[in-house]
């Protein structure tokens, strides 16, 4: 009984490990830099499809570079949900 139950104990830490592990993969480490971004790239983004990154793409061509990831919810169809859901992937300028 004793040995059945170190090997449940031993199941369930080896299993919070693995789930542990496995959340720290799924987290996005992509940067999308939205000044150079192409459409597809930009389609990475969630909740922005074809015609939104289309849109972002003309209003950077019409307007100049985003001076701040802020600045994308200046292009219509990008509001502040959208943005929450991608602040963390958007960048204005590359890393060196």
């Amino acid at each position: 009984m004793r040995n059945l139950k170190r090997c449940i104990g031993l199941f369930v830490v080896i299993a919070f490990v693995l789930a542990s592990g496995i959340s720290v993969l799924a987290k996005d480490d992509v940067k999308i830099n939205i000044n150079k971004a192409t459409v597809k790239e930009l389609t990475k983004l969630k909740q922005v499809g074809i015609k939104v990154a289309e849109k972002i793409v003309a209003f950077r061509e019409k307007n100049g570079p985003f001076k701040n990831p802020e600045d994308i919810m200046k292009v219509p169809g990008i509001g502040p949900k959208i943005f929450e859901q991608n602040k963390d992937m958007i960048i204005t300028v590359d890393k060196p």
